[in-house]
């Protein structure tokens, strides 16, 4: 652990270059030869060597103390509350791999209380919770019988406020329900093919600006189960390292090569797709029957938006296809709520595979993918989503048309126009109030997702607790779904939000718990903003991301380029 300590430590022995306003070259229509017609600018800070320091400190002495109540455990002097193999199935092949869950039992069960709360109310701009006490440190937990009422919810990936129990949504899909009822109970394929899913369909196509569309009953399984259908032996992926488990497992059931570039980083895919090209397949050097790029729009962990005009340039030089999943993005950028295709001003055909999820700005279930009528008949055949899976639920198909026609000003108001204009200005508020502030965010300045750096373990679970004490309800991430040095609370802005719920957001944060925050001097140095730091990790791949991407058919790790 000292050596760890050491070795990280003197690798930041060289401060971190800072970019200021006058060093940066911003993206916009007079650079990178025009492909941006707005300014992009999004700032990742590097974490701070003592912080760094202290942050692995934790973890060490939470380890050391894990052991500890492990030999515990083993000596029945603790009780030992985890799954374990029976007595007589000692001599077994093990079930449980008792070093996996050491984190789990050790750790995370230390700050579990900041997750899975029950919610007895519409997830809206406000929510109620279940109050929920535990006596055993977080192993069970019991219900008080006591209602926390309006939590302020940035949490949801509620962005237009469409998640309501009132108004012409709820309406509608009431009224469908009484009609159709709550289920299908059968696939598309055989007696599960309504008229609504059918009207969906050539609705998301209308908004997608693309030739045809197909809908499925879930988002994490719109990726999981369509990119095996797309790629297989003999292709070759090319993943962002940052992006969602969906896609990865997407990509790993396909038995495609998989190849992590550095996270929205150009010059990394430009290296791989350069490579692919001339190179091959490896040992027999044939060429690849294709090369698929995944990315998506928003970083849901990260608060960045894809370069997609770049992404767009470099898979037509190098003829590869383009495969965008647009869950957080869809509804939430763009001036006409259409995605980050909208957000740059881009021709849709100009995306192979588009891929969404109802989830989010809809206020639904299930996902999306758009592209041309050929590659959407394919699916409907070739998908196992599609063949397999149950139809979508009435209700939910109504819910997503009559928003879907909201937003796209349909329904003879200017609701979803104006939800998209909040949602724009509550963005670009919240942020800004963080920064003067001093706290350090990550992601785009137009991203909705606003990941707020805590760096400790110890914060993790005490920011959460303290948020809810003022009636604040907030998600904490910690590793292994982020770097071990980068634990955050991620906020979700929501067109729902007032001023004020923002305002008294910011003011419990800046009360809560002691986060570290920038010199007051930093953000004036030169008499100019701070734009951003370089990170570590936008120079490297990370190892768990070559990790999760491993390619597990051909027993060939992912390339480190």
């Amino acid at each position: 652990f000292t050596l760890l300590c050491l070795v990280y430590v003197s690798g930041l022995d060289k401060q971190p270059k800072t970019l200021y306003l006058s060093d940066l070259q911003v993206h916009h229509g007079s650079c990178n030869g025009g492909l941006y017609s707005r300014p992009f600018i999004e700032s990742f800070e590097e974490t701070p060597m003592l912080v760094a320091v202290l942050t692995y400190m934790g973890y060490g002495i939470l380890t050391i103390f894990g052991y500890l109540r492990d030999f515990l455990r083993a000596r029945k002097i603790e009780k030992c509350h985890i799954a374990r193999e029976r007595e007589e199935q000692k001599d077994f092949v093990p079930l449980y791999q008792d070093f996996e869950n050491f984190y789990t039992r050790n750790l995370y069960m230390r700050i579990r209380d900041n997750w899975n709360r029950p919610i007895c109310s519409v997830p809206a701009d406000k929510v109620d919770l279940v109050e929920r006490v535990s006596y055993d440190y977080n192993w069970t937990f019991s219900h008080t019988g006591r209602v926390v009422k309006d939590v302020i919810n940035m949490g949801s990936y509620n962005y237009l406020g469409f998640s309501e129990n009132k108004g012409s949504c709820a309406d509608a899909v009431a009224e469908v329900t009484l009609k159709y009822g709550a289920g299908v109970g059968s696939t598309r394929q055989e007696m599960g093919n309504l008229d609504g899913h059918e009207e969906l369909e050539k609705l998301v196509a209308r908004f997608l600006g693309v030739e045809s569309a197909m809908a499925f009953g879930m988002g994490f399984a719109t990726n999981s189960m369509n990119i095996p259908a797309l790629a297989g032996k003999g292709c070759l992926i090319l993943s962002d390292e940052l992006n969602h488990a969906s896609l990865v497992l997407g990509a790993r059931l396909s038995g495609s090569t998989i190849r992590v570039f550095k996270h929205n980083n150009m010059q990394s895919l430009e290296k791989l797709l350069r490579d692919a090209i001339v190179h091959g397949q490896p040992r027999t050097h044939r060429p690849w029957k294709k090369i698929l790029i995944l990315v998506e729009g928003i970083y849901s962990m990260e608060g960045s938006i894809i370069r997609l005009p770049e992404v767009i340039a470099l898979k037509k030089k190098y003829k590869a296809y383009l495969y965008l999943d647009e869950a957080h993005s869809i509804g939430a950028l763009g001036g006409r709520g259409r995605g980050v295709v909208d957000y740059f001003g881009l021709d849709p055909t100009d995306v192979d595979i588009m891929m969404g999820t109802f989830t989010k700005s809809f206020g639904a279930a299930g996902g999306y993918i758009g592209g041309k009528k050929e590659l959407i008949d394919y699916l409907r055949s070739h998908s196992h989503s599609a063949v397999y899976a149950t139809s979508m639920s009435p209700p939910v198909v109504e819910q997503i048309i009559t928003s879907m026609k909201c937003i796209m000003g349909e329904d003879g108001t200017t609701i979803g126009t104006e939800r998209i204009q909040q949602l724009a200005e509550n963005t670009v508020y919240f942020r800004r109030r963080l920064r003067e502030m001093g706290f350090i965010i990550y992601g785009n300045n137009d991203s909705p997702v606003v990941p707020l750096m805590v760096y400790m373990p110890a914060k993790i679970g005490a920011f959460g607790r303290e948020m809810l004490k003022r009636n604040i309800g907030v998600v904490v991430v910690g590793f292994p779904a982020t770097p071990i040095i980068e634990s955050r609370a991620r906020f979700c802005v929501s067109a729902a939000h007032t001023k004020e719920m923002l305002d008294q957001v910011t003011a419990a944060q800046g009360s809560s718990v002691g986060l570290r925050r920038r010199k007051r001097g930093e953000e004036a140095h030169r008499g100019k903003p701070l734009i951003y730091k370089k990170t570590r990790k936008l120079q490297k791949v990370s190892p768990a991301a070559e990790l999760l991407h491993e390619n597990v058919f051909d027993g060939r790790n992912v390339t480190n380029p």
